[in-house]
């Protein structure tokens, strides 16, 4: 039950405690994390089954057969299946918020992997991952949810957090 508020107020804690910059990943900034250099819709290849991510188990995707329901979050690493960046839980378990406003399209999105927050839908917000709750397509890296940030009634919203290092030249 995690608000888009609620997280950025995390990101802002975290940063002040840390001497460190935090902050939601950007749409772009997700789904490079969530893909891991792979193209499939899914960093483990072309379908999902519950064997691998946590989803609504009734519903199918692609090849992949009806599997368990768990009607709740599982914890961390449940599936032993972590990306080439050694990333877990990017597809599934919950919904995880982004920087950015919501726009239809990516035309004129940036290109540099920054929030894009310009001539957005402003009281709409990115969500990202798919949900333990929810049809296995929303798990896959490209799939895109819009909502209202000030949603934090519903037990499938989370986030990740980035840590901006500065680079040396």
């Amino acid at each position: 039950q995690v608000s888009w508020d609620d997280a950025m107020e995390f990101c802002a804690r975290l940063s002040a405690h840390t001497k460190r910059s935090y902050s939601l990943p950007s749409e772009a900034e997700w789904e490079y994390a969530c893909r891991a250099g792979t193209t499939t819709p899914f960093h483990f290849g072309e379908t999902i089954t519950t064997d691998v991510a946590n989803y609504d188990g009734n519903q199918t995707y692609g090849d992949g057969s009806k599997g368990e329901y768990r009607e709740e979050t599982t914890p961390v690493d449940y599936f032993g299946m972590a990306n080439a960046f050694g990333l877990c839980d990017m597809h599934g378990n919950v919904y995880e918020w982004c920087l950015d406003f919501w726009h239809d399209n990516y035309e004129e999105a940036p290109t540099d992997g920054s929030a894009w927050n310009a001539d957005g839908v402003r009281d709409t917000r990115v969500r990202r991952g798919g949900s333990w709750n929810y049809y296995p397509r929303d798990c896959r890296s490209a799939y895109r949810y819009a909502i209202n940030p000030a949603y934090r009634f519903f037990n499938f919203n989370g986030f990740r957090v980035v840590c901006h290092v500065r680079s040396t030249p």
